[in-house]
């Protein structure tokens, strides 16, 4: 009979571990949703920095839910979008970089992470990362607007025009691609435009002042003993 009670009390235990194990798993799942759907609200009403808090805190909790329904890509989206409002932008392209760890192919934490190096003057990075984006999606026409800009900073005037024409090209009348554009023309009409053109510029007007302050203030040629010989004597 006692063997008997043990095993229905094992059975018993068994079965309430099978039911609450799901149960507990679910409210696990549901605290990161509810952390994460707080995130998105909190987005949409300007709240920055409790939106990262609230993404914070859904990471910390069981994922599984949230990767399964996508938000657990949406979160660090959101994450990265809320840090580069409030200008932390090494965050930003930190969550950015934790992301693509998981999602590799997603255009917009590619695009989060260039903006935000952009930001902090990383041209050359910035520019990788667009690329990146417009790989994996050759109409992702903010990407190309972005790559676009940052061309633009770099002085690479022709690239920018065309990648500017690219993005209309995808979205006609965009008014950043045109803007962009225009200022890109204008960069490249300027003759100085080319950083070569400029060194090369800098380098004569170097050489003539250096010939200018040669010829001005170098001493006289000192006379040989042969020529003083042959000079004639004043009467």
């Amino acid at each position: 009979m006692i063997s008997g009670k043990i095993i229905r009390a094992v059975g018993i235990l068994l079965l309430m571990a099978i039911i609450l194990q799901p149960v507990l798993a679910d409210t696990a799942r549901d605290n990161a949703t509810d952390a994460y759907n707080a995130g998105v609200f909190m987005v949409s009403q300007g709240n920055y920095q409790g939106a990262i808090d609230s993404f914070n805190y859904a990471l910390t909790m069981n994922t599984t839910s949230i990767n399964t329904t996508g938000a657990l890509l949406y979160t660090y989206q959101g994450k990265a979008f809320s840090q580069i409002q409030l200008g932390k932008y090494s965050e930003a392209v930190a969550t950015a970089d934790q992301g693509l760890a998981q999602f590799p192919k997603d255009t917009k934490l590619w695009n989060n992470k260039g903006y935000a190096l952009f930001k902090q003057n990383d041209l050359q990075n910035a520019l990788s990362a667009y690329d990146q984006a417009i790989a994996i999606d050759q109409n992702y026409t903010i990407a190309l607007v972005n790559k676009g800009d940052t061309l633009t900073g770099l002085g690479r005037y022709g690239d920018a025009i065309a990648t500017y024409k690219q993005a209309l090209a995808t979205d006609p009348g965009n008014h950043d691609a045109t803007a962009g554009l225009a200022l890109a023309q204008k960069g490249a009409s300027n003759p100085f435009s080319s950083p070569m053109t400029l060194i090369l510029a800098i380098v004569v007007i170097l050489t003539v002042i250096g010939a200018v302050w040669y010829v001005k203030f170098r001493k006289p040629d000192e006379k040989t003993p042969g020529d003083k010989k042959t000079e004639g004597k004043k009467k």
